[in-house]
């Protein structure tokens, strides 16, 4: 077996200002790069292996064009430089980079020879099982071919059925991935949002006091009957006549501190909420996103809330006693957010969840049976192709027993 390297991976360390820190970076370093180019440094070893075997066929000599192309582009995305925009062109980079490398994944299948091809088909049908539905022609067919390509009974059409599922596969896991990104970019748009909202009322707040107040007139003053007390987030007022606007005392800075107090209240909710939070090799930091939202929703429900208490809406809670109080119930409704932000960590979490999710074995003769005859070659008996009755038998009889055992999980199920 060719083990040589690639002339580009056998450069110096000193090639690579990222690992030495001489010269101008290129990209910096993160988790997901540096596996990224792992596997384009392996799959260009296995490129330079395939193409020293024999062979010189049109076909073959497209394959190997077109995974070098993949890889070429998948390096060239690795190491893109993005400068100011690289916090939101992440992304892009990453599905470029993936994209390619699993496009020459597929090309490396039609390449390798037939026992190197029968040792992956364990990995393309696991493949299969986490991202094709169980009723997929495709995956049907290849479950039914599996012990007689494991057993090196492989043909061309079998070779080509294998390179299908993985790419169908591929394709899949980059749909459920995509749908990872679209709410992490929902969540994030939604996040700038309220935050946005939130900083516009702090700032008209401050330029016009009284028109959002927040003052609160709960008792008479100590100082008599003709003067009353004033309770504002910011400040308390003693001895005000009463004829005086509650609103006319309200201060600049009251919006913005409740709002403060709202943040103070949604942070504790994001802390109880990690103990929710599992870790996740999918990418996109979702349940960041998700815990994000929460501290500018906590702010503008505390400011929400308040004014539902200034107006009446709340049932024995028009008025306020005191500054502390004000203050506490705007804690109190900024951790209130969590009512509604833990309908978006429900949703982030089920994403999540969806991405690799194994799908149930194969488990309906009658379906099986009519998919491969899709598949099958005209006088072909379905599930008979090179292998013995008694494999069809068995196979079936497998399936019968899955379905029977999964009829019984269901049932007991809640």
């Amino acid at each position: 077996m060719n083990t040589s390297v690639p002339a580009r991976e056998r450069q110096p360390v000193g090639a690579y200002p990222w690992l030495t820190g001489r010269g101008r970076t290129r990209a910096q370093p993160s988790p997901w790069r540096a596996r990224a180019k792992t596997r384009i440094a392996y799959l260009e070893a296995q490129l330079q292996q395939e193409t020293g075997r024999p062979g010189r066929s049109e076909e073959r000599k497209a394959l190997l064009e077109g995974m070098r192309r993949h890889l070429d582009n998948a390096r060239a995305a690795a190491d893109e430089e993005f400068g100011w925009r690289r916090l939101w062109s992440g992304s892009t980079a990453r599905e470029g980079v993936w994209s390619n490398v699993r496009s020459a994944d597929v090309l490396l299948l039609q390449l390798v020879s037939d026992t190197e091809a029968a040792g992956r088909a364990g990995e393309v049908m696991a493949l299969a099982k986490q991202h094709l539905e169980a009723d997929d022609p495709q995956r049907i067919r290849l479950t039914q071919r599996l012990r007689q390509i494991v057993s090196g009974e492989m043909t061309p059409s079998d070779r080509e059925l294998m390179a299908r599922v993985l790419d169908a596969s591929y394709n899949t896991l980059d749909g459920e991935l995509a749908r990872v990104r679209s709410l992490r970019n929902i969540l994030w748009t939604a996040t700038f949002l309220v935050l946005l909202g939130v900083a516009g009322l702090a700032l008209y707040g401050w330029f016009f006091p009284s028109s959002l107040s927040l003052c609160f007139t709960p008792k008479v003053s100590p100082g008599g009957a003709e003067q009353v007390q004033v309770v504002c987030p910011s400040r308390e007022h003693s001895g005000v006549s009463p004829s005086t606007a509650a609103s006319s005392l309200a201060q600049r800075k009251d919006i913005l501190t409740v709002e403060i107090a709202g943040l103070a209240g949604a942070a504790l909710t994001v802390i109880a909420s990690l103990r929710r939070i599992r870790g996740t090799n999918a990418p996109y930091m979702l349940p960041l996103a998700s815990a994000v939202l929460k501290f500018p929703t906590g702010a503008l429900s505390a400011f929400l809330g308040l004014l539902l208490i200034r107006g009446a809406f709340v049932p024995g809670l028009s008025d306020l006693d005191s500054r502390a109080q004000v203050l506490a119930w705007a804690a109190v409704f900024g951790a209130a957010q969590h009512l509604v932000t833990r309908l978006v960590d429900d949703r982030a979490q089920l994403t999540l969840s969806e991405v690799g999710k194994p799908t149930d074995a194969v488990a309906d003769p009658e379906t099986a049976a009519v998919k491969e005859e899709r598949w099958a070659a005209p006088g072909e008996r379905p599930g008979l192709s090179g292998g013995a009755e008694g494999d069809t038998r068995g196979f079936h009889g497998g399936a019968e027993a899955e379905a029977r055992a999964g009829r019984s999980a269901r049932q007991a199920g809640p």
